[in-house]
């Protein structure tokens, strides 16, 4: 099988519903070996089911993996010498090799009907023997086949499985063997003509050169057909190699279930609309069956590449961990220079995220808090509800936060602090503070108490950014107008 040099791999989806993120975790780990290797990663699209493929859901694809920053080197829009790179697109190939299959004894027809191999099934299940394909057709007569298409019978294309056992070592999971009795022989054409998956895949696989596949486990007990048909389509001059394989292991979800593309945590677009950050993203994602070091979860995707290496892999299930992605992209939100997170949150600030009116929103008074924004927020989407105040003609109301935060005695408070706001120095948040804390202290209340009905007041709610960068930032007429309000209501 191949080795590590002149790497090529593929990521291969299928262009149905939106992408999920365990399918990136799958490309990730194709890039990052890839990159690793200074080899070529081959991005190919598997687009024969017409009946559930989407034109939709491949621009989603190509459009998902640029915001990942997962570049490719061949495939869709980048050309390369084995085009074209959508199987919709090389129905003649596969036509080509099935034909060499069946001319060569790899592959023969098959007639058998729906019916009959559902109740050849049952009877073996019920006589304790393996119930898949029987090789029932496997060595017919010439007058059986003309019998058969007499009959109106339309065949199949089924591969012809060695009667040997089948061992190869996995990059994950070591050396592994399967007998001939848990590998059947297997349809690889339909009978309207239309080729499987079981083909079409390798058959790209070998035309395009890969060296290494790595896909997920669930793609496991396919492996041993297709090396199968990789010696039969090297001896008949199709394939140079048989690739080596890695099968990565399941990401799980809510109890102990395999994660589904219908879990809606499982939704790339989710975490792209809440504001992830690709390298926070990917990050994550890499944590799931592979590991950094012992004592470092976060890291840069270059740093990843450096380090990634297929044999570092566990087999084990990996569980999806929200609170742990999230953790890791605030970090990731932390390390960008506050440029970068000032252009990062932009989208966040304008329609149809923002519920301010656009002439409303102050350029400056957005890039003065952002540094202050950018240590609190997890993903970026948190951004609006920490700076509205800014923005809106009054805060936000919430109804929980001014019950929480205004309790008796709070006009008083309220009515003390803004007399000692009024003279404060607007250009230093430190004379803030201490104007809320002199108004604390003569009402027996200690800053934490005091600032409470304060920043209600100001902001609508009781958590936020540092309060008093903010109230210097929103300015002295507009909090002392907010206090007013605030003293207007309560009297009411």
């Amino acid at each position: 099988m191949a080795n590590a040099t002149n790497v090529r791999v593929r990521f291969c989806p299928s262009p149905t519903g939106n992408p999920h993120v365990g399918l990136v975790r799958t490309a990730l780990f194709n890039w990052a070996f890839a990159r690793h290797n200074q080899g070529t990663m081959v991005f190919r699209i598997e687009d024969t089911d017409a009946a559930r493929d989407s034109e939709e859901s491949y621009n989603q694809l190509l459009d998902s993996l640029r915001w990942l920053g997962l570049d490719w080197d061949e495939g869709p829009e980048t050309g390369g010498p084995h085009e074209p790179y959508r199987q919709s697109q090389r129905m003649d190939i596969y036509r080509d090799v099935a034909e060499k299959l069946l001319a060569g004894g790899y592959a023969y027809h098959c007639y058998c009907t729906v019916t009959e191999l559902d109740e050849r099934r049952e009877a073996a299940r019920a006589a304790g023997r393996p119930s898949g394909y029987d090789g029932h057709c496997r060595d017919l007569t010439e007058e059986q086949k003309a019998a058969y298409v007499r009959e109106g019978r339309e065949a199949i294309v089924r591969f012809r499985m060695p009667d040997e056992p089948i061992t190869f070592t996995d990059l994950v999971r070591g050396e592994l063997t399967f007998t001939p009795d848990n590998v059947p022989d297997y349809g690889i054409v339909r009978a309207s003509g239309a080729p499987l998956y079981t083909l079409v895949n390798p058959v790209d696989d070998a035309l395009m050169e890969i060296t290494h596949v790595l896909r997920g486990e669930d793609l496991l007990s396919s492996t041993p057909r297709q090396i199968a048909l990789y010696k039969a389509l090297i001896e008949l001059g199709v394939a140079k190699e048989i690739p080596a394989f890695g099968h990565l292991p399941y990401v799980m979800g809510e109890g102990n279930k395999k994660l589904s593309k219908r879990d809606p945590q499982a939704s790339l677009n989710l975490y792209r609309e809440r504001g992830f950050l690709p390298e926070g993203l990917l990050n994550y994602l890499s944590l799931l069956g592979w590991s950094f070091s012992a004592d470092q979860d976060v890291f840069s995707i270059a740093e990843m590449v450096e380090k990634f290496d297929i044999a570092d892999v566990n087999a084990n299930p990996a569980r999806f961990d929200l609170k742990k992605a999230e953790a890791i992209n605030a970090d990731h939100v932390r390390r960008l220079d506050v440029k970068a997170f000032t252009e990062a949150c932009e989208p966040w600030l304008r329609a149809p995220h923002a519920n301010w009116a656009p002439e409303d929103f102050d350029q400056a008074a957005w890039e003065a808090i952002a540094p202050y924004a950018q240590t609190r927020l997890t993903v970026l989407s948190d951004i609006t509800a920490n700076v509205d105040f800014l923005f809106l003609k009054e805060p936000v109301e919430d109804e929980a936060s001014w019950q929480k935060a205004m309790k008796e005695g709070s006009d008083a408070l309220l009515r003390t602090a803004r007399e000692k706001l009024d003279t404060a120095d607007w250009s230093s948040p430190e004379s803030l503070k201490n104007a809320v804390l002199t108004a604390g202290e003569e009402h027996g209340l200690k800053l934490g108490k005091a600032q409470a009905p304060v920043r209600v007041a100001v902001t609508g709610r009781t958590v936020g950014l540092p309060l008093f960068e903010s109230l210097e930032i929103l300015g002295k007429e507009r909090t002392l107008a907010r206090v007013d309000a605030a003293l207007a209501k309560l009297s009411a």
